[in-house]
């Protein structure tokens, strides 16, 4: 069974209506690459930081590797 009948495409018609472009509409391309960049940044930046903290663990140990995150956080406030 289809949605509308060919001999009644009144339904169809009033469903499809056109799209006006507004100016504000054409820079949201633009605005939308630049979020996407920004956060494929912090991702990127998030995955080093989360890879160096993996390798200080394997490197140096659970004790001693706290110790230098404690030590580092001390040290900048």
């Amino acid at each position: 069974m289809a949605l509308a009948a060919r001999r009644n495409p009144a339904y169809l018609t009033c469903m499809v209506q056109p799209i006006s472009a507004q100016p504000h509409d054409i820079a949201a391309p633009a605005q939308g690459r630049l979020a996407s960049a920004i956060l494929w940044g912090a991702a990127g930046i998030g995955g080093l930081a989360l890879l160096a903290a993996a390798a200080l663990w394997f490197h140096y140990g659970t004790a001693v590797f706290f110790e230098m995150i404690a030590a580092g956080i001390s040290a900048c406030f």
